[in-house]
């Protein structure tokens, strides 16, 4: 992926399970969403696994460990091994690693993920802050059940100067019934309680990405995600390729509102993207003072504050959203202000 600001959507004539060689997919809202599998998840994937393409899941939720995830999708009707799952805590426990001695005692505040990646390191997963010679302190979400005297062990070793670590600082996460405080408001209050900063592994930041590599040994990967602010930012920072899907986090008007640092390089409604080719969009003469971009049957133009489109797009709202997101994003780029994209995405259904 280019470094450039990205203005528009990129094509492509191979479909993407062709065009790369592994698919770095997050979980919750791009595969599963309460635990159930996202329409066209199992089947596309299915597809894309048995025409070649290595599939790895990469979640920054440090709670399970690789062996339950990899068990919970091929309940889906998904074949994982775990070998399959990069989880943040396998991130944040080879970034300790490479700081503390081996056989170093780390304190605990999270669950049974992180204990299981701190052991494959050759760290020693502790719960009391009074251990002595303790290395480190490492926070990673540790379920609804997780006490507030975990917080207050964390606390004490850090006043005391003793190294912390969190595993991710994503502030919710997604449940069967509705959205949660995640591991991110967590960290927050041993950070208001000590004054410290952790240092961080998890998506969107490198040593994230720099596991998944490292573990997958893919050459050509293309990330898959649906939130802008974890998997395309962490994709942006790794200087990979991109697909954004609409079945979690992100809806069309946050997308058009992206900066930069959130772009992604492929747009689809669902993981059947992983199974096509990507049409490109064209830059339009569309009058003075207007961007004009055309993909499919439509036509978006960014002008006067509002973003119009035109035609009739033979049925495909996602080309619709393409030419709206060259239009918003180039006119952003040039300082023009937010654009009301409102009927413009009502005539797209979205």
């Amino acid at each position: 992926m280019s470094r450039e600001t990205r203005t528009r959507p990129a094509g492509s004539e191979r479909s993407l399970h062709r065009a790369y060689d592994t698919a770095l997919l997050d979980l919750d809202g791009v595969v599963y969403a309460g635990g159930q599998a996202i329409a066209h998840a199992v089947e596309s994937l299915g597809v894309a696994r048995a025409d070649g393409m290595h599939l790895a899941y990469v979640t920054n939720n440090a709670l399970r460990t690789p062996d339950a995830v990899a068990e919970h999708l091929t309940e889906l009707g998904i074949a994982t091994a775990a070998g399959d799952v990069i989880t943040s805590a396998q991130a944040v426990a080879r970034l300790i690693a490479e700081q503390v001695p081996a056989g170093s005692r780390v304190l605990v505040v999270g669950g049974e993920g992180l204990r299981v990646a701190l052991r494959e390191r050759g760290l020693v997963p502790v719960d009391s802050a009074d251990e002595p010679e303790l290395a480190a302190v490492v926070q990673g979400y540790g379920g609804p059940e997780l006490p507030w005297s975990r917080f207050a062990e964390a606390s004490y070793a850090i006043a005391r100067g003793v190294p912390w670590y969190a595993s991710n600082t994503d502030l919710t996460i997604p449940s069967a019934r509705g959205i949660a405080p995640g591991n991110g408001a967590a960290v927050e209050v041993v950070r208001i309680a000590t004054g410290a900063e952790p240092q961080v592994a998890g998506k969107p930041l490198t040593p994230m990405h720099r596991e998944t590599i490292l573990r997958t040994g893919a050459e050509r990967p293309l990330v898959v995600g649906d939130r802008l602010d974890t998997d395309i930012e962490g994709a942006v920072n790794g200087g990979v390729d991109s697909l954004l899907v609409l079945t979690g986090v992100t809806d069309a008007a946050l997308l058009l509102a992206a900066e930069p640092k959130y772009r992604p390089t492929y747009v689809d409604a669902d993981l059947r993207g992983l199974l096509t080719g990507q049409p490109e969009v064209e830059a339009v003469g569309a009058g003075a003072g207007a961007a004009g971009f055309r993909c499919g049957g439509w036509t978006a133009v960014a002008g006067d504050g509002v973003l119009e489109l035109r035609g009739a797009g033979d049925g495909r709202p996602m080309d619709g959203l393409r030419a709206l997101c060259a239009a918003a994003w180039t006119q952003a780029d040039e300082g023009a202000c937010r654009l009301d994209a409102g009927k413009a995405l009502s005539l797209l259904g979205l």
